[in-house]
């Protein structure tokens, strides 16, 4: 097999033996290279993330209109609406955070719920970040280069077996 086309799992110029990329979703380890349908892919996830946010609207609209039919009044009409709006604005910050940086596990337990009221904005932040990159890919690219260079710093120092080295006399 050869290193220059590159494969899903092993992307073009890794050594077998080196650290392997992270895939990410909807990408695999196509955003190493930028290969196999990368900006097909980008322009994919930023359409059906979209398109995703529009319907969830849509949704929620219907939602709106049953709360207005059933005639709740006017406090719970803007509680719900401010819950919404909220929520989605935390989960924005909250997606749009974690494409940068890993999330804590036990934090992102805790606002589980919280996340799932806020999906129109986890999806809007999947939608701007699909725009200029895969999601995530930033911070994949950031540990995986560092990763890269670790483990080209410690082949370099190991140059042959040292069990055959010439002893000086």
């Amino acid at each position: 097999m050869s290193d220059e086309t590159g494969t899903p799992d092993t992307p073009a110029g890794s050594a077998g033996g080196g650290p392997r990329p992270e895939p990410l979703r909807f990408f695999g380890t196509s955003w190493v290279d930028h290969d196999n349908g990368y900006a097909a892919r980008r322009v994919g996830a930023a359409a059906g993330s979209l398109a995703a946010a529009t319907g969830s609207c849509l949704i929620l609209r219907f939602a709106y209109q049953g709360i207005q039919i059933a005639d709740t009044g006017a406090f719970v009409t803007v509680l719900i609406i401010a819950m919404f709006a909220i929520c989605s604005a935390l989960a924005f910050r909250n997606t749009w955070e974690g494409f940068g940086k890993r999330h804590d596990p036990a934090r992102q337990a805790s606002l589980r719920g919280l996340l799932a009221i806020g999906f129109v904005g986890s999806l809007l932040a999947y939608f701007f970040r699909s725009l200029t990159e895969a999601p995530g890919e930033k911070l994949h690219r950031k540990e995986y280069d560092k990763a890269r260079e670790e483990y080209d710093r410690r082949s370099d120092r190991r140059t042959g077996n040292p069990a055959k080295k010439k002893r000086r006399r």
